[in-house]
């Protein structure tokens, strides 16, 4: 029997509830689909950093290179630790260090869910850049506190960077229903946005089979709530992904039902799957929070380790319960509730 091994990082707040729920759901799907998990499970968080004066030990990259995949639950507590200090300590480092350059999040409505817009039949597969961008950490600040003080944030858009995560768009729309919607601000931004577009026609030429469009930022926002059943893929940058796949939350039904995959393409590290919400202080231990998002990253965990049967079997039982009204209106079902009816589901 094949064994996988995951590492999990529950991290903080809700994170440490969902993940609790999803490694129970995936426990259960495994043995009878012919694998079986092997899950360590690392303490590593905002309360780990006020203890050791990190978000993780400094060999916590090389600890994790040896699994096949990472689980991760929510990392962030800004009343503890800034989350600029969180996120820089642990998620980030991770994404860049393991080449986990492609971050994909569906946006589609669950049955039973009801989300705030008047459409319905849409599915969109956002895919954002994960490594470089507007969240490279290239820059500065100088005279601190000073009436002259300088604050300096650098984008990095490498041709390599922008081509690998375009190409990847380009393939998953190929999978798909063969429509690519590039996102950039070229209009504004001259070189880096321009830059990218260039790099999209130049791409398409390869694909004759996927229709292409390039669209501002704003205009895609605007579309993904007037007409969101025109989207197929949409790439974008660090931000603009980050964004927009927020917004692709909230007309999915809300953050509960959002999961989302950072994916090293060519496996030559372990990819992290985790969901879009944040660790949520304001109701941690309170067992109130939707596991959903993170049983689904699950799933999208097991199908990039090859189980696709066993995923299907996961977005199944998922379906089932929303079907019922069980987790399908945030806030209404707790998260023990919500767990026990995916795990009925798969009997």
């Amino acid at each position: 029997m094949k064994t996988y091994k995951i590492a999990l990082l529950p991290g903080d707040g809700i994170g440490r509830d969902v993940t609790e729920a999803a490694w129970a759901v995936l426990e259960k799907t495994a043995r009878p689909n012919g694998f079986s998990l092997d899950a360590t499970s690392y303490p590593w968080s905002c309360d780990f950093y006020l203890e050791n004066g990190s978000m993780m030990p400094a060999d916590g990259i090389e600890t994790l290179r040896s699994f096949d995949a990472i689980l991760l639950g929510a990392v962030g507590w800004p009343a503890k630790v800034p989350d600029s200090v969180s996120l820089h300590g642990l998620l980030l480092p991770i994404r860049k260090a393991f080449v986990q350059y492609a971050n994909i999040r569906p946006h589609r409505l669950l049955p039973g869910v009801q989300g705030p817009l008047r459409a319905d039949g849409f599915d969109i597969l956002c895919i954002r850049e994960n490594t470089e961008g507007e969240y490279s950490g290239a820059g500065g600040r100088v005279h601190q506190g000073a009436d002259n003080e300088v604050a300096v944030e650098t984008s990095i858009f490498t041709r390599k960077g922008v081509e690998r995560i375009l190409r990847f768009g380009f393939e998953q729309a190929r999978a798909r229903r063969g429509k690519l919607a590039s996102v950039t601000k070229s209009n504004a931004q001259k070189y880096s946005m321009v830059f990218w577009d260039e790099i999209t026609q130049r791409l398409s030429a390869e694909y004759p089979d996927v229709e292409v469009t390039s669209y501002h930022i704003d205009a895609m926002a605007a579309r993904m709530v007037m007409a969101p059943e025109s989207l197929d893929v949409v790439v974008a940058s660090n931000l603009f992904g980050d964004i927009l796949t927020d917004l692709g939350a909230a007309i999915q039904g809300g953050l509960g039902f959002a999961a989302s995959a950072n994916i090293n393409p060519d496996r030559s590290a372990p990819s992290m799957f985790e969901p879009v919400h944040g660790s949520a202080p304001d109701i941690a231990h309170l067992g109130i929070a939707n596991p959903i998002a993170a049983i689904w990253s699950g799933a999208m965990m097991l199908e990039h380790l090859g189980e696709t049967a066993a995923a299907g079997k996961v977005m199944a039982a998922i379906g089932t319960t929303t079907a019922r009204g069980i987790g399908a209106v945030p806030g209404k079902d707790k998260t023990d509730a919500i767990t026990a009816s995916v795990l009925s589901a798969l009997n």
